[in-house]
């Protein structure tokens, strides 16, 4: 399995935006992407504006089904007014 840790810091007062934006991808990802395990978003208790995506596929072409799905391509454009700059990703691989 694969695991991906996304960390994604919004504009002040753009988290709703972002909130709603997630809401309607995880539910085409859950919907059409069988080889996606998990896809949940979480806003960090520690640091302002910041929140991560939790990511968890089954392997390598779940993954890259994901990538190249029209609903992951359509939202790219629409994360950019609301992000503060780059997400920072980690790849990880599953354990247990």
């Amino acid at each position: 399995m694969i695991a991906i840790v996304a960390t994604l810091r919004v504009q002040d007062g753009k988290g709703p935006d972002l909130e709603a934006l997630f809401r309607d991808l995880m539910a085409k990802v859950r919907a059409n992407e069988p080889g996606n395990l998990a896809y949940q978003l979480a806003k960090s208790r520690t640091e302002a504006n910041t929140y991560k995506v939790l990511e968890l596929y089954k392997d390598e072409a779940g993954l890259e089904a994901h990538r190249a799905s029209a609903h992951f391509k359509a939202a790219g454009p629409s994360f950019g007014p609301i992000l503060a700059g780059r997400p920072d990703i980690e790849y990880l691989d599953a354990i247990v």
